[in-house]
C-alpha cells in the first residue's frame, strides 16, 4: 500500500463523511491524489466553483442543477479540507479561511442566479446614491464574519439593502423590500435545503434586528433605528464580527455599501471612551450561556463535555478577546479586527496581558478549534460535544496526534484549565478583593485625628445635593471606596497632615467621576486601580490634578506593561503610538471634515502618553523610575509627534483652498526653540515655535499659503475642546518677534541670522538658536534650517563683545524674576539653571568656529563635557557643573510634580544644592569675569 492509499485509509477510518463521499464519487479519490497536497487558496476555491459550471447553469435558470452543482462543490472542498487537516498538512487558518471564502463566493453565485430570475419578472431595485442597480447587502456574522468557519458550521447572516423604493425595468414592479425579501428567502433555500447531494450551509438568521420576529431583510434606515432604539448589549458583541461579504470586495458597489454600513455599526459597537461597563455585561452573558448549555446537556448522553460553551471552552476565549475589543476599540482602531487570534496578538503586543498568558490562550484556541474540526468531520454534524464512548475518544486522540485517550484527555484538561483560569482572572469571577457594595455601617466616617479636613468634607458631602443625586449603586461604590482608601492610608507611615491631604485628593477625584458609572465600575472591579491611584496621589499633586481632569486615564493604572515598554523599547513604543495615532486620524478625516474629532484624538493621545510617562516617572508599576532627562526626552518626542500629525492633517484643507496638489508635502517646517528645542520639555511647558518655508523670495502667494497653514496649526494646538487642550504656543522668537511675519522664508531667515543688511538678529537670538531644532514638517526645509543654524553658530565672534551682550541679557532676566524670599530659586537665581544655560550658550557661540562638535543640539550636560574635553574649561569643572545641572533639574522637576508654582528652596540643610550653586558661580566668574548677580 502506497503512502496515498494509507492516507485515504486513515481518512476513511476517522471520517464517516469522507468515506461516504469517496464511495459515492470514486473519481474524487484520484482528484485528491493530484490536489490533496496543494494548499487551498482562493484560486483553488474558485476553481471548484467554476468546474461545477455554476455560471452556465445560472444562465438557464435550472435551479435543481444549480443546487446540485453547488452542493457537490461544497462536498469536494470539505473532502479536500478533511484530507489535509487530518494529515496535518493544513493550518487552522487554511481550514477556516477556505470555508469562509467558499461561503462568500457561494452566496455571491446564489445571488447572481436569483437576480436573473427576479430581474426578468420584476426589474431591479435602483440605488439613489450610485444611480445604478442596488445590491443585496449580505453581512456575515459570527465565525463567517471573522473568517473562522469550521468544518460543519452554520452561517449567521443578516440581509440589508440601502433604502426603500420601487423596482424598475420589469413587467411588474415590487417594493425594494419585497424584492429583497424574495431574494433572501430563495438564497436561504439554495444554501440550506437538503437534496441528494446534501446541503451547502445551514443558515441562521436570528441575529437580524428583532430576531425571528423581525423582517427577513431591512433597509439601512431600519437598521439604524433599531440599533439606536432597541439595540441590546449582546448585539454589540455580535456585530464585532459583522463583515459585509456581498457585494464582493473589489466590486463597484462594495466601497459604498461597506462605508454606509460601517457608519451605522461602528458607533453602536465601539464607544468613544474606554468602556469598562462591558466587563459586567459579558460576565452576565457568559453565565446565561453556560446555564443554557447545562440545560441542553441534561438528560442527553454524550453532551456532558462541551468544548465550545463549557468551562474553559472556545467561547470563553472569544469572550475574553471581545471584552478587550469592546473596551478599547473606540479609542484604538486596531482592536476592530475580527479574527480571535489577531485580537489575542494585539492584546499581547500592546502589553495588556502578559505574553505567557496570551500564548496560553492562543495555543488553547488552536487546540480546541482543531479538536472541534475532528469531532465535526466524523459525520458532518455541527456538534461540539466530546463523545462519551471510549473508542470514539481514542479515535479523536489519534487524529489529534496522541497515542491514547488518556494522554489526549490530560492535555485537553490542561488547556481548558488554563482558559478557565485566565477567563476568571480577566472577569474577576472569583476575586474576593472586589469591592463589597454592602451599605456602610452608619457610624463609619474618616478618623478625626488622621483625617480632620477629610472628615469635614465627608460630612458636608453626605448632606449635599451631589450625593443625593447619585444612583444608589454609584453612591455605595463612592462610600466604600472612601472607606477602603482611608483604611489603606491609615496603615501608612506618613504624617497625619500627609494622609489627610492624600484622602482629600482622592475625594476630589471621586467627585469628578461620581456621575460616570463606568469609571466607578473600574475602581469597584479592579482593586489594583485603587492601590495605584493612592500611590499616584501620594507621589504628585500635579499628577492627582491631571488624573482628576482626565479620568479616562484610569485604564493605565490597571497594568504596568505599557510603561515598561516605554522604558525598555522607546523607539518601538513611539513607532506604535505614531502608527495608532495616524490610523485613528485617517479614520475620522476620511469621512469628510473630521477636524473636530481629529483635534479630540490628538488631545486624548497627548493626555494618555503624558500620563504613561508620568507613571514611569513616579515609578508606579515599573521596575525603575525614569530619570528627569528621560522624562523630557519622552515628552519632547510626544510633542514632535503631535506637531507632525497636526501638520499632516491641517495641510490638505489649506492645499484645497489654494488649489494645490494634496499628495505633495509643502516646503514648510516647524522649528522648536527653548525647552522643546533642547528636549527638556516639562509636563506643563509651553512650546516656543518658529515657522519656516522654502520658496522664491518674490513668491508672495507662498507667504499667504504658509501663514494660513501656521495659523490653522496653532488653532488646532491651542483650542480648548471638550477633551481639553494641548499646548500654549509662543511664536515670539521668530525674526523681529511679534512685529515680524508669522512665517519666514528660509532665505530671509538666513539673511536675518547672518546679519546681512539692516534687519539683523540680536545676540540673544543666536543664544536661542543654540537650542533650536527641526521638529515637524518637511525634512527638506528642516535640513536647510540645520545648514543655516550651523553657519550662524560657527561664525567667529569678538569674545569681549559676546560677554558684554550675554551679561546684559542675564541682568535683564534677573530683573524679570526678582526673588526677595531668601530662598534659592533653582532656575533664575545666581548659580541656578539659567546661569548654566548661558554658560553653555557662550561656549557654543564663542568656540564653535574652532570646535564644530559644539554646534550639535546635544543638551547642556553633553556640551559642557565637550568643552571640557577640548580644554575650553577644566574637565573636572565641566563634570561638576554638569552634575549640578542634573541635580537642579531633578529638584525643579520634583517641586513641579508637587504642585509648586515657583521652584524655590531654603538652602538650610541642603549641602548638595549649596555645592552645586557654588561650582556654577565659580565657572560663571571664570568665563564672564563678572559675578552673576540677582
Amino acid at each position: 500500500m502506497d503512502d496515498f492509499s494509507r492516507q485515504i485509509d486513515f481518512l476513511e477510518q476517522h471520517s464517516n463523511y469522507a468515506r461516504r463521499w469517496l464511495h459515492a464519487k470514486p473519481e474524487w479519490r484520484e482528484w485528491l491524489r493530484d490536489h490533496g497536497c496543494q494548499a487551498i487558496d482562493l484560486h483553488g476555491i474558485q476553481g471548484l466553483l467554476e468546474s461545477c459550471k455554476i455560471a452556465d447553469l445560472g444562465a438557464h435558470h435550472d435551479e435543481a442543477q444549480f443546487m446540485a452543482a453547488l452542493r457537490l462543490a461544497r462536498q469536494q472542498l470539505m473532502l479536500w479540507l478533511a484530507y489535509r487537516d487530518l494529515h496535518g498538512m493544513a493550518t487552522l487558518d487554511e481550514v477556516t479561511h477556505s470555508l469562509s471564502h467558499f461561503a462568500q463566493f457561494a452566496i455571491a453565485d446564489c445571488i447572481t442566479f436569483i437576480r436573473r430570475d427576479l430581474q426578468d419578472r420584476f426589474g431591479l431595485p435602483w440605488s439613489q446614491s450610485s444611480n445604478s442597480e442596488m445590491p443585496l447587502m449580505v453581512v456575515g456574522m459570527g465565525k463567517l464574519g471573522g473568517y473562522e468557519l469550521n468544518l460543519s458550521s452554520d452561517i449567521d447572516l443578516i440581509f440589508l439593502y440601502e433604502h426603500e423604493g420601487e423596482t424598475q425595468g420589469g413587467p411588474k414592479s415590487l417594493s425594494n423590500h419585497e424584492w429583497f425579501d424574495r431574494m433572501g428567502k430563495r438564497l436561504m433555500r439554495l444554501l440550506s435545503e437538503h437534496d441528494a447531494n446534501g446541503f451547502v450551509f445551514r443558515v441562521d438568521m436570528r441575529l437580524r434586528p428583532n430576531g425571528d420576529s423581525g423582517p427577513l431583510v431591512c433597509s439601512l434606515d431600519m437598521l439604524e433605528e433599531y440599533l439606536v432604539v432597541q439595540g441590546r448589549e449582546w448585539e454589540r458583541y455580535a456585530w464585532i464580527k459583522g463583515r459585509l461579504i456581498t457585494p464582493l470586495p473589489g466590486s463597484q458597489d462594495y466601497s459604498r455599501c461597506e462605508k454606509a454600513l460601517d457608519q451605522l455599526i461602528r458607533p453602536f459597537v465601539y464607544r468613544r471612551h474606554l468602556d469598562y461597563g462591558v466587563i459586567a455585561s459579558i460576565r452576565e452573558l457568559h453565565a446565561q450561556i453556560q446555564h443554557e448549555a447545562e440545560k441542553r446537556s441534561m438528560g442527553y448522553q454524550g453532551r456532558s463535555h462541551d468544548i465550545k460553551l463549557g468551562r474553559g471552552g472556545i467561547r470563553e476565549i472569544e469572550f475574553l478577546a471581545q471584552m478587550f475589543q469592546l473596551m478599547r476599540g473606540g479609542t484604538d482602531p486596531r482592536f476592530r479586527v475580527r479574527p480571535t487570534l489577531k485580537v489575542l496578538d494585539l492584546i499581547r503586543s500592546r502589553g495588556i496581558l502578559p505574553t505567557d498568558e496570551v500564548e496560553a490562550l492562543s495555543s488553547a484556541y488552536i487546540f480546541l478549534r482543531r479538536l472541534e474540526h475532528r469531532i465535526q468531520v466524523w459525520d458532518d454534524q455541527q456538534t461540539h460535544y466530546l463523545p462519551e464512548d471510549a473508542s470514539m475518544r481514542t479515535r479523536l486522540a489519534i487524529t489529534m496526534g496522541f497515542p491514547d485517550g488518556a494522554s489526549f484527555l490530560a492535555e485537553l484538561e490542561r488547556y481548558q484549565n488554563d482558559v478557565a483560569r485566565l477567563f476568571e482572572k480577566a472577569f474577576l469571577l472569583d476575586d474576593e478583593t472586589r469591592l463589597d457594595l454592602a451599605p456602610l455601617n452608619r457610624v463609619w466616617e474618616p478618623d478625626a485625628n488622621l483625617f480632620p479636613q477629610s472628615l469635614l468634607r465627608w460630612q458636608a458631602w453626605h448632606v449635599g445635593p451631589k450625593a443625593k443625586l447619585l444612583p444608589e449603586k454609584s453612591r455605595l461604590i463612592f462610600d466604600n471606596l472612601m472607606r477602603n482608601a482611608a483604611e489603606m492610608l491609615s496603615a501608612d507611615d506618613n504624617t497625619a497632615l500627609a494622609v489627610d491631604q492624600i484622602l482629600l485628593r482622592f475625594f476630589d477625584f471621586l467627585e469628578a467621576i461620581a456621575r460616570r458609572s463606568a469609571y466607578l465600575s473600574i475602581l469597584a472591579e479592579y482593586p489594583k486601580a485603587l492601590i495605584n491611584i493612592l500611590a499616584l496621589l501620594k507621589a504628585s499633586q500635579w499628577g492627582a490634578q491631571y488624573l482628576t481632569l482626565h479620568p479616562h486615564l484610569l485604564d493605565y493604572l490597571l497594568n504596568s506593561r505599557t510603561e515598561q515598554m516605554l522604558i525598555e523599547q522607546p523607539e518601538e513604543y513611539w513607532g506604535e503610538v505614531r502608527a495608532n495615532l495616524n490610523l485613528r486620524l485617517d479614520d475620522v478625516m476620511a469621512e469628510g471634515d473630521g477636524s473636530e474629532q481629529a483635534m479630540d484624538i490628538l488631545r486624548v493621545t497627548h493626555h494618555t502618553e503624558t500620563f504613561i510617562t508620568l507613571l514611569a516617572d513616579l515609578g508606579i508599576g515599573v521596575d525603575q523610575a525614569l530619570s528627569v532627562e528621560k522624562v523630557s526626552d519622552h515628552l519632547s518626542a510626544l510633542a514632535d509627534l503631535i506637531l507632525q500629525a497636526t501638520f499632516e492633517r491641517v495641510w490638505p484643507a489649506v492645499a484645497k483652498k489654494f488649489n494645490l496638489p494634496l499628495n505633495e508635502s509643502p516646503l514648510f517646517a516647524v522649528i522648536a526653540y527653548g525647552k522643546l528645542g533642547g528636549k527638556e520639555l516639562g509636563y506643563a511647558s509651553d512650546l516656543d515655535l518658529v515657522f519656516l518655508y522654502q520658496a522664491p523670495e518674490n513668491d508672495y502667494n507662498a507667504q499667504e499659503i504658509y501663514a494660513l497653514l501656521a495659523k490653522r496649526m496653532i488653532n488646532w494646538l491651542t483650542t480648548f475642546t471638550a477633551t481639553g487642550s494641548l499646548f500654549e504656543i509662543d511664536t515670539r522668537l521668530r525674526p523681529n518677534g511679534s512685529a515680524g511675519f508669522l512665517v519666514t522664508n528660509i532665505e530671509a531667515f538666513k539673511k536675518y541670522q547672518m546679519r546681512e543688511g539692516d534687519n539683523a538678529a540680536w545676540v540673544w537670538e543666536h543664544q536661542a538658536l543654540t537650542r533650536a531644532r527641526f521638529a515637524a514638517g518637511n525634512s527638506l526645509v528642516g535640513n536647510a534650517f540645520d545648514v543655516v543654524r550651523s553657519e550662524v553658530l560657527s561664525q567667529k565672534r569678538n569674545l569681549d563683545e559676546l560677554r558684554t551682550e550675554i551679561l546684559d541679557m542675564r541682568r535683564k532676566v534677573h530683573e524679570g524674576h526678582p526673588n526677595t524670599t531668601g530662598e534659592f530659586d533653582l532656575k533664575h537665581d545666581a548659580g541656578g539653571m539659567v546661569d548654566i544655560e548661558f554658560i553653555v550658550q557662550f561656549l557654543v557661540l564663542a568656540y564653535s568656529h574652532q570646535c564644530p562638535d559644539l554646534i550639535g543640539n546635544l543638551g547642556n550636560i553633553t556640551l559642557l563635557r565637550i568643552a571640557g574635553d577640548m580644554g575650553l574649561i577644566q574637565a573636572n569643572t565641566a563634570q561638576h557643573v554638569g552634575d549640578a545641572y542634573r541635580l537642579l533639574r531633578a529638584r525643579q522637576h520634583r517641586l513641579r510634580l508637587d504642585g509648586a508654582e515657583k521652584t524655590r528652596i531654603p538652602l538650610v540643610n541642603e549641602p548638595d544644592l549649596v555645592t552645586a550653586r557654588d561650582c556654577v558661580l565659580l565657572l560663571w566668574q571664570d568665563i564672564f569675569r563678572a559675578p552673576s548677580s540677582n
